[in-house]
């Protein structure tokens, strides 16, 4: 299920910690009411621009507060105007952060992430349905270890689902997924 926040509720022109200070308590009590597993987009369509004090405030903040806060959900953004994506990606870097962006069915991903991490993301996008560590470490010809990490590392982001299934021979191993 997929919930959405409509940003441009809160005015065109977005401005200020203490705004987005507000506007979040509403975004935290929608996630609040999502199940783990579940997305809440973040449509900004009709917001012409946000300041980067507004977008860290609202954007960094939720993020940073996600995994502990409301574990299992995840965050997209989507309509970005040119304005809104750069102060956001600034937001998001300037924070060591990273969220996921969709136009249409294209995930991307905004902020500061490795680009081995950003080829293991589009590739899980890319999958027709869950894929395992093996089959990506076999795909980028890197050592599982170093697929574990990544994976880890964007689960621990909310950027990707990891759930439990089982190896053809009947081992417990972890099947990756992007959004649902």
């Amino acid at each position: 299920m997929e919930g959405r926040f409509l940003l441009r509720d809160y005015g065109r022109q977005l401005w200020t910690r203490e705004k987005a200070r507000e506007i979040r308590s509403q975004l935290q009590e929608m996630l609040q009411n999502l199940n783990a597993g579940e997305t809440l987009v973040i449509d900004v369509k009709g917001v012409e621009v946000f300041d980067y004090s507004f977008a860290n405030e609202f954007f960094a903040k939720t993020l940073l507060s996600l995994p502990a806060d409301h574990p299992g959900r995840f965050l997209v953004v989507e309509n970005l105007t040119t304005y809104t994506r750069e102060n956001l990606e600034q937001t998001l870097e300037s924070m060591g952060l990273a969220m996921i962006e969709r136009k249409g069915k294209t995930l991307r991903l905004l902020g500061k992430l490795h680009p081995a991490d950003r080829m293991t993301f589009d590739a899980i996008a890319r999958a027709k349905g869950p894929i395992t560590a093996a089959e990506l470490s076999g795909q980028f010809d890197v050592h599982l270890t170093a697929m574990n990490e990544r994976l880890s590392k964007l689960t621990r982001l909310a950027l990707v689902r990891r759930e439990k299934g089982t190896s053809p021979a009947g081992r417990e191993q972890y099947l990756y997924t992007v959004l649902a």
